[in-house]
């Protein structure tokens, strides 16, 4: 369904903005003892949202306005809901590490983080060349004075300097591709160019020219190697309730533009893409492996660990067309939706553990600051347990099933190169169960360098045990949330 001027497609986005706005100005006349009402403000609009967004997707409609350039369907209010939910478990989790840590001075953290959901959400239900750029230049504005939030501190100002450097020239590489389609196709519509380039009267080699150049900076949002220089050092540099906020929700963001631009887009040049993405996830998946296995640094492992976590989602998207056939695509996608879905709710459960740890003048980074944590605290060494084992994909955790989905869809296609593929993935693996079990081997058996016990608050407490519980349950009941992800991309493709 099309209408010229939809207020329906982005009422989720209006919220939030307004709401934004009006929490912002309410900051200003708070003092520092007073900010937990805009911590309080944030967490109600951000719970609104998710509800509005969720109805939205349960709706099962799709809804396309202002001309086309912005569409609700399922697949992109499931991300926002997903999205939003994250960034609430974020606060939650960074509200304590940042209070701290004298963050709390201004409601920044948390206004700030609300324009960046807002960037998310423009960038998820973007279906113009020109609005997904501008949701993603306010998701990385927002994430550079985030990551450089603690002024005082030269490390978080060297990490978002790194990013702003590296993020500024693959944004001009993801901007020049898409200027590079523009001039061959003549329309920022994606569905429009969808048809022009079906129709096949444009130069191919123009487009995979321009394809080239978009490829390169999706690969740089998602963290995929070799554009993945700045992950270890913005995941390692930020304050880690930062490091969680980018990198966790605007994965799901990242791979709803992938969707939109790559699938909704540019399927006729399936062939194209899904070579490069082929080359992309298998160098992922070998150098973050590997690289993670010299960590000593915990948050550095865990970015390294992601760069290998792209490489698998980035497996099933390669899956999805076979000789020019789609018959796989809506396995293949759907796994691909559920793997990082699932990836990142395992994400919140790792970093907030780290940002648990930490205290004021400690920031608990090492892994052996995790030693003998389970006689400190059984129940959040549990918790890292139950992570380290799902993102290593051992079962019955989600993380396995995940894993196991995409090799399913790869396996599914027939292609010998594919099955190669699944067998690489396999064997690269089973390379880095190596560090995600040195984890779990120092919380059990290491002696613990502190007798101190480990506190919490109860809010902390309530929403860390929530989700490792999930880990689990949906690693043993895993088919409601990999029926959503199928019906959400059905609905996708039909458009």
């Amino acid at each position: 369904m099309i209408d010229k001027l939809s207020w329906v497609a982005i009422y989720p986005e209006v919220v939030l903005l307004v709401m934004a706005c009006i929490i912002a100005l309410v900051d200003l006349s708070s003092t520092s003892a007073q900010r937990t009402r805009t911590y309080i403000l944030t967490l109600l609009t951000l719970a609104v949202v998710a509800v509005l967004t969720g109805i939205a997707a349960n709706d099962g409609k799709t809804v396309y306005g202002f001309g086309g350039m912005v569409v609700s369907d399922p697949m992109g209010n499931w991300l926002k809901c997903f999205a939003t939910v994250a960034l609430m478990v974020t606060l939650v989790y960074g509200r304590p590490y940042a209070a701290d840590r004298d963050m709390l001075r201004g409601g920044e953290m948390f206004t700030i983080s609300m324009f960046a959901l807002l960037g998310m959400f423009v960038m998820i239900s973007g279906s113009n060349f020109l609005l997904i750029y501008l949701g993603l230049e306010l998701l990385t504005l927002s994430s550079y004075a985030l990551v450089a939030l603690r002024r005082d501190n030269a490390v978080a100002s060297e990490a978002a300097m790194k990013y702003f450097v590296l993020g500024a020239m693959a944004s001009g590489f993801l901007l020049y591709g898409l200027s590079m389609l523009y001039g061959a196709t003549g329309s920022l519509d994606v569905n429009e160019v969808f048809k022009i380039i079906a129709s096949g009267k444009v130069n191919h080699q123009v487009l995979v020219f321009g394809l080239v150049f978009i490829v390169a900076g999706l690969a740089f949002k998602v963290g995929a190697a070799p554009f993945h220089m700045w992950v270890p050092d913005v995941y390692q540099g930020a304050p880690t309730a930062v490091t969680l906020l980018i990198g966790a929700a605007p994965e799901l963001a990242a791979f709803a533009i992938i969707i939109r631009l790559l699938v909704e887009g540019l399927l006729p040049l399936a062939i194209d893409w899904q070579q490069m993405l082929a080359l992309l996830a298998i160098a992922s998946l070998l150098v973050g492996n590997l690289a993670a296995i010299a960590q000593t640094n915990l948050k550095r492992m865990l970015a390294y660990s992601t760069i290998a976590q792209m490489g698998f989602m980035l497996l099933g998207l390669v899956a999805g067309v076979v000789n020019g056939n789609t018959y796989n695509a809506q396995f293949a996608y759907s796994a691909s939706m559920f793997y990082i879905v699932t990836y990142v709710l395992t994400t919140l459960a790792s970093f907030g553990i780290i940002l648990l740890l930490a205290r004021e003048g400690f920031e608990s980074e090492e892994i052996t600051d995790l030693a003998g944590l389970n006689q400190r605290s059984p129940l959040y060494a549990g918790v890292m347990a139950i992570a380290m084992f799902s993102l290593a994909g051992l079962p019955p955790l989600v993380g396995f099933y995940a894993k196991l989905a995409v090799l399913q869809a790869l396996i599914a296609s027939g292609q010998a190169l594919y099955i190669g593929l699944a067998v690489f993935a396999v064997i690269t693996s089973l390379i880095g169960a190596f560090y995600y079990l040195r984890v779990v081997k120092v919380m059990y058996f290491d002696a613990p360098v502190t007798a101190s016990t480990v506190s919490a608050p109860r809010d902390v407490r309530a929403v860390l045990s929530i989700n490792g519980l999930l880990i689990l349950v949906l690693g043993i009941v895993p088919g409601g949330l990999m029926t959503l992800c199928a019906n959400a991309i059905v609905a996708t493709l039909a458009n």
